[in-house]
C-alpha cells in the first residue's frame, strides 16, 4: 500500500498536465491505482483480519514445523500488514515439494499456496497475516544465530505426532545414504553395504529438537560432528525406514 506522501508526488506530475502513461513509467506505479487516487486520495481503512487461531490439522502442522526449521523462513510482505512463509524444495524431490503444498493447506485450509521456481529449486510460498502466530520462531536474523525454542502448544503437537516432526527435519536438512565399507572374510576383502540417516543443522537448538524427538520414538543417534546426526544401527534405521522413508 503506497502512503498518502507518494499518492500526492504522482498526482502532482499529473496536474502538471504529463499522461497517467508517463507518470506510472517514472514511478512504478500503476495507472490504475493514480486513477484511483484522482477520485479518493486517502486510502481506505484496513479491517484487521481475525486470527484464524491453531493450526486445522495438528499432523501437517508438526510435519510443517520441521520444514520451517530446517529450510524455511518468514518475511513481511513490504506494503502490507501480511508475511509470506516461504519453504525451499528442492527440484529432485517432486514428491517433497507436493507435501509441503498439502501440509500448508492442511494447516490453513482454503489458502493460496504456488511455488517459485529457483535455480535447483522451488519455493514453496503462501501469504497470510498470521504465519508468525503459527511459528513464532520468526525472528530477524538466521536461525542458527538466534535462540530456537518451542512453545508449549507446539511441544503438545510434536510430542502427539513425533513422526511427522522428524519426517520433516529429515525432508528439509537430512537424507539417507548408502555407506559402505571393507572386511575381511575368509582372508579376503569385501565391501559392505549398509543404509544410514544423517541430519544436518547449523542449529544446536534444532539439532537438539531432533534428537529428543528421536529419544522419544526410540531411535539411536550418534553425533557424527557438530553439524551432523548420524542415524546408523539396523533397528534404528529400519524405524526410519517405516515412519520416513527416503525423500523422493
Amino acid at each position: 500500500m503506497y502512503d498518502v506522501s507518494t499518492r500526492k508526488r504522482a498526482l502532482a506530475l499529473v496536474a502538471q498536465g504529463r499522461s497517467l502513461n508517463s507518470v506510472s513509467r517514472q514511478t512504478g506505479i500503476s495507472r490504475a491505482a493514480i486513477r484511483s487516487w484522482q477520485q479518493r486520495l486517502e486510502p481506505l481503512p484496513r479491517i484487521a483480519s481475525p486470527d484464524p487461531g491453531p493450526p486445522s490439522d495438528n499432523q501437517a502442522y508438526s510435519y510443517l514445523l520441521g520444514l520451517y526449521l530446517g529450510d524455511g523462513c518468514i518475511s513481511a510482505h513490504p506494503r502490507s500488514a501480511g508475511y509470506y512463509l516461504r519453504i525451499a524444495c528442492a527440484d529432485a524431490w517432486p514428491g517433497l515439494i507436493q507435501m509441503c503444498r498439502e501440509a500448508i493447506t492442511q494447516v490453513r485450509p482454503g489458502i493460496g499456496v504456488y511455488a517459485v521456481q529457483s535455480e535447483g529449486y522451488r519455493m514453496v510460498t503462501s501469504y497470510s497475516r498470521h504465519w508468525p502466530n503459527l511459528f513464532p520462531q520468526h525472528g530477524p536474523g538466521k536461525k542458527h544465530e538466534r535462540v530456537i525454542a518451542l512453545e508449549p502448544w507446539q511441544q503438545e503437537i510434536v510430542d502427539a505426532h513425533p513422526w511427522e516432526f522428524i519426517r520433516g527435519l529429515i525432508h528439509s536438512d537430512g537424507c539417507r545414504i548408502t555407506n559402505w565399507t571393507t572386511r575381511l572374510v575368509a582372508g579376503k576383502e569385501k565391501r559392505y553395504e549398509y543404509p544410514r540417516y544423517f541430519f544436518t543443522n547449523l542449529s544446536g537448538d534444532v539439532m537438539r529438537l531432533f534428537t529428543d524427538t528421536l529419544d522419544q520414538v526410540g531411535v539411536d543417534w550418534k553425533l557424527a560432528n557438530a553439524r551432523n546426526i548420524s542415524i546408523a544401527r539396523k533397528a534404528s534405521v529400519a524405524l526410519m525406514d517405516a515412519h520416513v522413508g527416503p525423500k523422493h
